[in-house]
């Protein structure tokens, strides 16, 4: 997907479409959410497959290898989809890899609450409909809908996960540390450091959680922030560089393009011409 922000509906039209399109296990460059009214959704991802009915919230990371099918349910299906990439709100996506993880379906139960989540859809897609689209608004919207769809998670938590392990207690501290510090030029053994663990205790947290190293994650979280400033300022390649603590323009071009398959300027071209359609 080229596009910063996606928004669209699956009927029973479209899910019976999707069904008879090839569907193997595959993973994507954007995250996805989907929030089910109506239907069920057969889910491969975590290594095994399950069924969730509606009312339910899917939320795929980027990267995660799965396979999704929405099918209707007497008769009837109705999902709103929404897909991102992690750039669009860098400081929570990767709060959302540690919720998510392991955990993709939640059902829910169709209340008030529930409703609130489809108006805020309804909303979103609104603004995707305005001749020129404020995607601030969007991403306001957006970010509410996912701190509403946390306090929602919440509650289904059995009681006795309320407490989440010792692993997910210091990648959440790991998450907050970097979110204050990732600009600077400070390295794995920093971040350690400041949870009281060595860095080797730290690496295994990361790989265990989100499948990559330390190192891996704050250049991501980085790169994120790259594309943010690319998209959303007017600051040189040069500037980003040296806000996010690389010494040398040239370094931060080479990582930036080794990771993306873009230098920054190409990276930032793109995005302007898909925003401009």
């Amino acid at each position: 997907m080229k596009k910063l922000f996606h928004i669209f509906k699956v009927d029973a039209e479209e899910a019976q479409r999707i069904a008879e399109l090839p569907n193997e296990p595959h993973n994507h460059n954007f995250e996805e959410l989907l929030i089910g009214l109506e239907g069920e959704l057969e889910h491969f991802i975590d290594f095994k497959t399950s069924k969730i009915k509606a009312p339910f919230v899917s939320f795929v990371t980027r990267g995660k290898v799965h396979k999704v099918e929405p099918k209707p349910l007497d008769g009837k299906c109705d999902i709103w989809g929404i897909r991102f990439k992690s750039e669009f709100i860098p400081e929570t996506t990767f709060q959302l890899y540690s919720l998510y993880h392991n955990q993709a379906n939640i059902e829910l139960h169709k209340d008030n609450c529930f409703g609130r989540l489809v108006n805020i859809c309804e909303m979103i897609y609104d603004e995707t409909q305005e001749e020129t689209i404020d995607y601030g608004i969007i991403r306001q919207l957006l970010s509410v809908l996912l701190t509403m769809i946390e306090a929602e998670r919440k509650k289904t938590l059995p009681a006795e996960n309320e407490s989440p392990k010792t692993q997910h207690i210091s990648f959440g501290n790991f998450l907050s540390i970097l979110e204050e510090n990732f600009r600077r030029p400070v390295g794995v053994e920093f971040y350690a450091e400041k949870l009281f663990m060595s860095s080797r205790n730290l690496n295994i947290i990361c790989q265990n959680i989100l499948e990559q190293s330390t190192s891996e994650i704050i250049e991501t979280r980085k790169l994120i922030e790259a594309k943010n400033l690319l998209i959303s300022t007017d600051k040189t390649i040069s500037e980003i560089a040296y806000e996010l603590g690389y010494n040398e323009n040239s370094y931060f071009s080479k990582v930036f393009k080794k990771k993306t398959g873009q230098s920054p300027s190409e990276f930032k071209e793109e995005m302007k011409n898909s925003l401009i359609s």
